[in-house]
């Protein structure tokens, strides 16, 4: 089975790689360090600070092997490569919900870089989905958890 391409934006992209960074050369000393003294104290079967420190370096060696794997099917989504056309991921879209006549905006970008908070959501999320290949003056029915919202695309630009 091959890997599945995670699609990034260039921000994304370099995002990823100073996590990977970060976890490599700081993380991954600072763990070691913890779990250095915590050895010095003696018994390590009855030591909360081992069991915790070696808890966190399996968590960073995980996380590292995620992001290294995530990089290496990455596909970088280029500015020039997205249609203010139609949506598509790399899409910045301003949507009105129909119900409540509130407006939107969203940046439609792959999972590894969707953050709700930012308004970033995945092209797989059930709103980011049902917006790909869609055009400026689309009507999209969105099936979402809380029931079916629909949404008019106002506009469609790129990142």
């Amino acid at each position: 089975m091959s890997e599945k391409e995670t699609l990034l934006t260039p921000s994304g992209l370099q995002k990823l790689e100073e996590e990977l960074e970060y976890l490599r050369t700081v993380k991954r000393k600072e763990v070691a360090e913890r779990i250095k003294t915590a050895i010095s104290y003696g018994d390590i079967s009855e030591n909360s600070e081992y069991e915790d420190a070696k808890n966190e370096q399996a968590f960073i060696e995980g996380r590292i092997i995620t992001l290294e794997k995530m990089l290496r099917n990455a596909r970088v989504i280029n500015e020039s490569e997205v249609d203010t056309h139609v949506v598509s991921v790399g899409s910045t879209i301003k949507l009105k919900d129909m119900e409540f006549g509130d407006i939107v905006e969203y940046t439609i970008v792959g999972s590894a870089e969707a953050d709700p908070i930012e308004n970033k959501i995945s092209n797989e999320s059930p709103v980011g989905h049902a917006l790909l290949g869609r055009a400026i003056g689309d009507i999209v029915d969105v099936n979402v958890p809380a029931g079916m919202i629909q949404y008019e695309i106002l506009d469609i630009k790129k990142i």
